[in-house]
Parts: structure tokens; sequence; C-alpha cells
């Protein structure tokens, strides 16, 4: 009896063997991987990127949650800076990153703003940092979720 040898036909066959010389002949070892990963889509890609807007606001702010240590802290602070996605501010009370953080804001009336309002947000914290000056304050950065209310603050006669 005759043995039959198993091999795959992409090892043994003379057109597997043509293949993988064509295969490798086709690779263009110049190619240059960088300029093709850094280069948009469509030319004016750069151009048409819209930035998020940052308001740098001090607003006076009520920040609960839970601290480091796992206790339940209230905290009035100043806000630095607001956009849609993020609120900067500074704490006196510790937090680890990943905390759920609750905020509630009142924007004051002004010229466009017939009554004052209360703002609730809450998010998770995303930076918390040390400051250099003041070691007992962290600069903290939470990433807002997307739900939030506004509620009209009710008028006070004096």
């Amino acid at each position: 009896m005759r043995k039959i040898k198993k091999n795959s036909p992409n090892n043994s066959s003379i057109k597997a063997i043509d293949r993988r010389n064509t295969l490798c002949h086709n690779l263009n070892p110049k190619m240059d991987t960088k300029r093709l990963f850094n280069k948009p889509s469509y030319p004016n890609a750069i151009n048409d990127v819209k930035r998020e807007r940052t308001f740098e606001l001090s607003l006076p702010a009520l920040v609960t949650g839970s601290n480091a240590a796992g206790g339940e802290f209230k905290e009035f602070t100043e806000l630095i800076s607001l956009s849609s996605q993020e609120a900067i501010f500074r704490l006196d009370s510790r937090v680890i990153i990943g905390s759920r953080l609750n905020i509630s804001l009142e924007v004051p009336k002004t010229l466009f703003l017939e009554n004052q309002l209360k703002v609730d947000i809450s998010g998770n914290v995303k930076f918390a940092k040390a400051e250099p000056d003041d070691p007992k304050r962290q600069l903290i950065i939470l990433r807002l979720n997307k739900n939030y209310k506004i509620k009209p603050v009710p008028f006070r006669k004096n």
C-alpha cells in the first residue's frame, strides 16, 4: 500500500507557493503608515472640527456625594469652569476618581434671564489632584451625566 502524505494544499502545491510569492511582492515596504493614519478622511476635516464651548464661571455651587472614606459630605464651593461635558472646581473634601458627585448651582438673574434658576447636575470624578499650595484642597474635574434638572427659584419678597 502506498502512503499518502496529508499536507495542506497551501503548503505543498506549486500554486500555493506561487501565491505566497505574489503576495509578498505586492506588499510595499516603503508604505508610510504615519502619513496614512494621520491624514483625515476628507481634505477639510481639520477645519470642520467643532470645539466644545467652555465657560469660565465663578458660580457658587453646593457639591454633595461620598468622600474617600465612604462618608457623605456637603460642601459649598465655586465653579472654575463649566461645559456641556465637564465641570471643574476645588474641594476640601477628599474624593476618589470614579465616585459620583452632585452639583447644585444657582444661576443669577441677568439681562437675558428674567428669573434666577437652580440647576442640578451629577457626574463622576474624572480627575482629582491635590493643590500644590494647599494640600488639603483638591482640583476636581467632573465628567457630567446627560441628565440634569433646571428649576426656577421662587421669587422672594424682602
